[in-house]
């Protein structure tokens, strides 16, 4: 009996080799170990680059309809980029930063037209955190009393700002608060800036008291050790937690099961969930193998849960993966005949004044409640080529 022999054409071959290379190239010799100790586990940091702009171009087709698409992952500037068709799928986080764009709120002047095609878990909240020897009690009083903040955040670049998704976050809340970077400084305070919130230097500022203030998200990797030097959480709420929810955040809380030594949970804003998001105008059969091509590389896709990835919670609209714009179509089809979709109210936006608390960072408990969300209809555009 002869066995048919499979190939891909050798462009394919070259195509694809080049993405396995640069996938595998993060377990080699170039990358490296550090330790989360306030997660006590291992991370893995590499000396190459990790800001990624793909484009899969199409060419010489005949007869047939080529596909071109392109993927880039981070923040605001990759929404501008997917807006400006520059881009087909840009890959966000947080959740909130693709709701602002999909209302035209923060750093959109109108609103983009987006789908979602994937929620990648990630549980995080905003922290606002002062030393309990400021005697600050929240965050408007700061404003009130102009006090000289000896603050830890990260970059304050004009750039930073306004691409940053969690850097535009902080700036919103203080601005909510009537206050800015600029009057820290000039009221006499000063500012540590690191690149991640887990960044060594916030660390060890927290433990020899060189900072009273830290305000980031990211705050499993500093939220306890902050806690355990003399911090408190201040909370999000009154006019700033409206204006915030009204932009699109998520209202959350800093929860005490989280930290050992907090009295009880802090009003804060969600910062969860990395989402996979495209026009709506993308075609329903490429957003479809979007979703296809994810199930397939699901076992070597990372996940930032600790948890093999569930492509069920992908579409489930939870806690570690929240989303406020709709699926695309051509992605809804595939979790429904697929079996991850099971009910309409699955796809449903929660309501941003029912946040969740937590016994841990991955075990909501409490009850859900959610309300449908439909998008429009999709505008379908041939040949589909967004580079």
């Amino acid at each position: 009996m002869t066995t048919t022999r499979r190939r891909y054409n050798a462009a394919i071959q070259r195509a694809k080799g080049i993405l396995e290379l640069a996938a595998a190239l993060y377990d080699s010799s170039l990358s490296y170990q550090t330790t989360r100790a306030a997660e006590q586990v291992l991370q893995t940091d590499s000396r190459l680059g990790r800001v990624i702009k793909l484009s899969l171009k199409a060419t010489g087709f005949e007869g047939a309809v080529g596909v071109s698409l392109s993927f880039a992952a981070d923040g605001f500037r990759e929404l501008r980029a997917v807006a400006q068709r520059k881009v087909s799928l840009a890959w966000i986080n947080p959740s909130a930063a693709v709701t602002l764009a999909f209302k035209g709120t923060g750093p959109f002047s109108k609103p983009v037209p987006l789908r979602t095609i994937a929620v990648f878990p990630s549980y995080d909240v905003m922290g606002f955190a002062v030393h309990e020897s400021t005697g600050i009690t929240s965050l408007a009083r700061i404003k009130r009393e102009r006090i000289p903040l000896s603050l830890s955040t990260g970059p304050v670049t004009e750039r930073a700002l306004m691409d940053s998704t969690t850097m535009f976050t902080v700036k919103a809340v203080m601005e909510a608060a009537g206050f800015t970077f600029a009057d820290i400084r000039k009221w006499g305070g000063r500012i540590q800036s690191v690149p991640r919130p887990s960044h060594a230097d916030r660390r060890a500022a927290i433990e020899n008291g060189t900072v009273n203030t830290i305000f980031d998200e990211g705050i499993k990797s500093w939220g306890q050790t902050a806690v355990n030097h003399g911090f408190r959480y201040l909370p999000v709420d009154g006019a700033i937690r409206k204006r915030m929810v009204k932009m699109g955040y998520r209202a959350s809380v800093v929860p005490k099961s989280r930290f050992q030594g907090m009295p009880e949970d802090v009003s804060t804003v969600d910062f969860s969930g990395w989402p996979m998001v495209v026009l709506a105008e993308m075609p329903d059969d490429v957003a479809y193998a979007l979703c296809e091509a994810i199930e397939a590389r699901k076992d070597l896709m990372p996940t930032d849960n600790y948890k093999p990835l569930d492509i069920a919670q992908l579409c489930a609209n939870d806690e570690e993966a929240p989303y406020d714009v709709p699926l695309h179509p051509g992605a809804e089809r595939f979790y429904r005949e697929r079996g991850y979709l099971k009910s309409r109210g699955a796809r449903a936006s929660l309501r941003t004044s029912d946040y969740r608390r937590y016994d841990s960072w991955h075990e909501p408990i409490g009850r859900r409640r959610e309300r449908a969300s439909r998008g429009s209809l999709v505008h379908r555009v041939r040949p589909f080529d967004y580079r």
